[in-house]
């Protein structure tokens, strides 16, 4: 048995009463199991430090034995999970770093800092690994732009990420955006970043060496932020604008030096490990960085730099002030790195040291505030299995057919080119910085970003992903899809998929339909990542995602990175040239439900989604990648929401800032007879992507799809710049001006937002 340590409060501390234990989320079965690990009452402080560090944001209580399902190792892992990010192997001793984590309470309630701290916390993520970072990609969640409210979380959201990224330096190569009322009063903002790094220059968060001395650097300590943790892994309600002041406040040009800094440091290789303090600040950073050193720690919160007067132990050690690193170093080299942080006109403050007895240890002012079993603090939170069954509603879901009546299949294009979802993000992209470091090789808008990696041929191709109305409808295919796209997204650029790294948005966990949702997402989620040979190198949980209304529809987003062997060969997703050939890899079934179709047009979501196929998936992956390496393809652009004619319509409209459209001419009638002309043109099912390129190469492509036993039909040619889309199908004809689709596709969202966005926060 662990011997007593004892701690005494702080003074003018509340007493540890069982109110005290309900305000900071604690239930009986934890508040039993703290006192048994420490012996006695816990002080103030310790109870503060244990609700941050055993809230379902930082401990994963509910969902680490399904987590543990994901494969996590191959050859081309260099750090997998249990890091700041994880990492993946490139040529040339090069390394690629990328993580994603969501920031969806805090935007909530204060839209333009939760979402910029959101970006500000996965940069330093990335950075902390040595890497340098080098883009960053969101996926944003948001209801319909009808409501005031709603357009004000987003424009906000959208303002805080492209603020933060632009002041930084890195560009925003990617995304996505997604409308739905589920996500009214509950919006998901979903941060990746992308850094590369020499493998030799990789960094760790382990703390070791008894003695050494632990220093905070970057800015000073703040109230801002405190119970930010366990603000995220709680229920949104009419209460939550209260805990305004708990979102953090971000700097980013203190950032950007503390980013310089600590690269510096690490390369100059006088510190011996590093963490970002994100979520639960200081004692997160300080206590995991111990544990997985399996050493001790002591800080002293009486030196810790603060930036207002009479802050308190427990208020020092929950705040999650941002910019600031935890540095463990020898202590002959503090001098040397202070020397370093200065040049950055940053502080590096001696303020702890590493100990040999296990022991978490909070002094202040020479008075012991706590004293906690390091390993039992991160570990020792109790682990549930909560019951997870489906819904009666969810199976009645799939058995839904639409009653509205379609209207003209004319009429439904143009639709789905104006409803949000789909329609063209250029309102966002345009408040980002793309093209900032002169790296970018695809920018926003195609299937996916990708960059050239400093001094190489080689690049890396990064997207996120995710359909959640398939999750909501069959999380097991969901789950799969999800993945699957975010490979053919990348496959559709030429780059081969490495590996994901994934945020799973769900809502509260002790509901047995929601904790089925997730644990068939993530049952989806591994099978497919075990046939596409992408491991998962670490991510996020984000629960409780849910108001008064209900929980968001579950929204597991993939974020995946790629490599690309000679970077000239990067496939665009748009038509190039009038004449060339149009082709579709992949077999047209004609799925219709939980399409966008049904969505957006019937007002239908129902019906199971399609299901996916992970042999047709990956031998899809291996043809768009190997036919982009022979120099075959002039675009290439994956079937997803809307189908057939939706990705025609997008590859005819071009990019966000493109200055040429095409038409085309397409004919279905000679494939999948079977088919009605709806089925065809906005069937759901994946492995399928349009790829144009030249009338020559037509027979060596069809030759090489074979090989990979994936059909390739012949649709028809790219027409005149600012002609028509056409699509004939028997006798009839569908034919739509490309200039009127395209300014369908770029005004839908702007034309919303024009709208009065004169909101009370908080209305």
């Amino acid at each position: 048995m662990t011997a007593v340590v004892h701690a005494e409060a702080f003074p003018g501390e509340r007493p540890v009463t069982d109110a005290v234990v309900r305000e900071h989320k604690l239930n009986e079965l934890e508040y039993t199991a703290i006192e048994r690990l420490l012996g006695r009452t816990p002080t103030l402080t310790e109870l503060g430090i244990f609700s941050a560090l055993w809230s379902e944001h930082c401990s994963y209580k509910h969902t680490k034995p399904v987590l543990r399902r994901f494969p996590t190792e191959g050859p081309q892992v260099v750090q997998g999970p249990g890091e700041n990010a994880g990492v993946l192997r490139l040529p040339d001793g090069w390394a690629v770093a990328f993580k994603i984590e969501s920031h969806n309470h805090p935007s909530a309630v204060e839209p333009y800092q939760g979402a910029a701290t959101g970006v500000g916390g996965i940069l330093r993520d990335v950075f902390t690994m040595g890497a340098r970072p080098v883009a960053v990609l969101n996926s944003l969640r948001l209801g319909p732009l009808d409501d005031p409210r709603n357009r004000y979380l987003f424009a906000g959201i959208v303002k805080g990420v492209g603020d933060y990224g632009n002041c930084m330096g890195v560009p925003t190569l990617g995304g996505e955006v997604s409308f739905s009322s589920c996500y009214s009063g509950n919006p998901l903002v979903n941060a990746m970043a992308v850094g590369i790094l020499r493998e030799t220059d990789l960094a760790t968060a382990r703390a070791h060496g008894v003695g050494n001395v632990l220093l905070t650097v970057g800015a000073s300590t703040g109230r801002d932020g405190i119970h930010g943790a366990s603000f995220a892994s709680e229920d949104l309600t009419a209460e939550s604008e209260k805990r305004r002041p708990q979102v953090q406040v971000g700097d980013p040009f203190t950032e950007k030096l503390l980013l310089e800094a600590s690269l510096e440091l690490i390369t100059s290789g006088q510190i011996v490990a590093i963490q970002d303090m994100g979520a639960a600040g200081l004692t997160s950073s300080s206590a995991e960085m111990a544990a997985r050193g399996g050493v001790g720690v002591e800080l002293d919160t009486s030196l810790v730099p603060t930036r207002e007067p009479g802050m308190t132990p427990y208020e020092i050690m929950l705040s999650e002030s941002q910019e600031r690193m935890l540095v463990v170093a020898e202590p002959h080299q503090v001098e040397r790195i202070q020397a370093i942080c200065r040049k950055w006109e940053l502080d590096a403050t001696p303020v702890g040291r590493v100990t040999d007895d296990g022991i978490f240890r909070v002094i202040h002012d020479g008075r012991t505030v706590a004293a906690i079993p390091g390993a039992e603090l991160v570990d020792g939170c109790p682990m549930y299995a909560p019951p997870a069954e489906e819904s009666p509603k969810a199976r009645q879901r799939r058995s839904l057919v639409p009653v509205k009546a379609a209207p003209d299949l004319h009429l439904v294009l143009e639709q789905l080119l104006d409803a949000p979802t789909i329609a063209s993000k250029r309102w966002v992209f345009e408040q980002y910085d793309s093209t900032v470091r002169a790296g970018s090789a695809i920018l926003p808008g195609g299937d996916a970003g990708v960059l050239r990696v400093p001094g190489t041929r080689f690049g890396v191709a990064m997207t996120v992903d995710c359909n959640a109305r398939h999750v909501l409808l069959d999380p097991y295919e969901g789950g799969k899809g999800a993945v699957a796209e975010a490979a053919r997204n990348i496959a559709c650029t030429g780059a081969r998929p490495l590996g994901i790294t994934d945020c799973l948005n769900f809502g509260n966990p002790q509901v047995p339909a929601i904790f089925h949702q997730f644990v068939e997402a993530c049952r989806g989620i591994a099978e497919a990542c075990i046939a596409f040979d992408t491991p998962v190198t670490g991510g996020n949980v984000s629960l409780y995602n849910q108001n008064p209304d209900g929980a968001i529809d579950p929204t597991p987003t993939i974020g995946m990175v790629g490599l690309i062997d000679n970077i000239t060969l990067a496939v665009p997703s748009h038509f190039r040239h009038e004449g060339d050939a149009i082709l579709l890899l992949g077999t047209p079934k004609g799925h219709l439900g939980g399409s966008a179709y049904w969505a957006e047009v019937l007002d239908c979501v129902g019906g199971p989604p399609p299901p996916v196929d992970l042999a047709a998936e990956r031998g899809l992956q291996e043809t768009l990648i190997a036919a982009a390496a022979s120099g075959l393809l002039m675009s290439a652009h994956d079937l997803s929401e809307g189908g057939l004619a939706v990705a025609l319509g997008e590859c005819c409209i071009g990019g966000p800032w493109a200055t040429t459209t095409f038409g085309c001419d397409v004919e279905l009638g000679q494939h999948a007879d079977q088919l009605t002309d709806e089925q065809w043109l906005f069937g759901e099912e994946g492995a399928r992507a349009v790829v144009s390129c030249s009338p020559q190469h037509v027979a060596e492509l069809q030759r090489l799809a074979a090989s990979h036993a994936i059909p390739c039909h012949y649709l028809g040619l790219v027409a005149a710049p600012d002609g028509e889309m056409r699509v004939r199908r028997r006798e009839r004809v569908y034919a739509w001006p490309v200039r009127r689709l395209r300014k369908l596709h770029l005004d839908a969202i702007p034309r919303r937002m024009a709208a009065d966005t004169t909101v009370i926060a908080g209305s």
